[in-house]
């Protein structure tokens, strides 16, 4: 017997009755008790479940989503087949994420993609580079910078390498077999498997970048 099951309550409801108002065989009467005791233990059960859904750490299914939209809105969502443990660590993850910054950009980018983006803002001498300035040249380093774009940057981004879609071999392979890649097949682009789209990395470089800015983005 555990508390909150069927038994339980059983035991409660007896505990409530009169001493000496019943004898030891009512069998109806138990019958009775019992389907109280079960409905009692059923909603013993939601309110545990429903108490869970008030926190992140630990909501589960439908409910994490919820609270995912709640924060993110339409910026943060859990990829097709993800279970609520990893979708879990993204929203927190997400949550205390650096904001507001140069860096901030580059830290989501690395995070969605793996590779490290180029980040260059042309009224910034650090990327631009300075006449007299160390290693500084035609060639050498920074870009030709502006004053006419403020609050401008311009970031290019690496797509991720994709893990393919899996048992499918590519155009003019033949390897069919059981356990093995198939003979042919038609395929899309969401079939793709490890892949990130283009405008998940839109998304996330919107939830960062500094309010009142322009990030042009070119992604290759």
């Amino acid at each position: 017997m555990a508390k909150g099951d069927r038994n339980d309550f059983l035991n409660r409801l007896h505990a409530l009755l009169p001493a000496g108002w019943f004898s030891d065989d009512t069998p109806i009467f138990e019958g009775a008790l019992s389907a109280c005791a079960t409905a009692l233990s059923w909603c013993y059960t939601l309110y545990r479940y429903a108490r869970k859904q008030t926190r992140i750490s630990t909501a589960s299914d439908g409910w994490l989503d919820v609270a995912a939209y709640d924060f993110f809105g339409t910026g943060l969502t859990r990829d097709s087949g993800m279970s609520d443990d990893p979708f879990r660590i993204q929203i927190k993850t997400n949550l205390l994420r650096e904001r507001g910054t140069r860096q901030a950009v580059t830290n989501i980018i690395e995070m969605l993609t793996g590779n490290t983006p180029v980040v260059f803002e042309p009224s910034r001498p650090a990327d631009t580079g300075a006449y007299g300035g160390p290693a500084i040249g035609y060639g050498a380093a920074g870009g030709y910078g502006s004053r006419y774009l403020p609050y401008q940057a311009f970031v290019d981004v690496s797509r991720p390498r994709g893990q393919g879609i899996p048992w499918v071999a590519g155009y003019g392979i033949s390897t069919a077999g059981y356990g093995s890649a198939s003979r042919a097949q038609y395929v899309s682009r969401g079939m793709v498997t490890g892949s990130v789209t283009d405008a998940q990395i839109y998304a996330a470089i919107e939830a960062v970048k500094p309010e009142g800015t322009l990030v042009w983005v070119r992604i290759h």
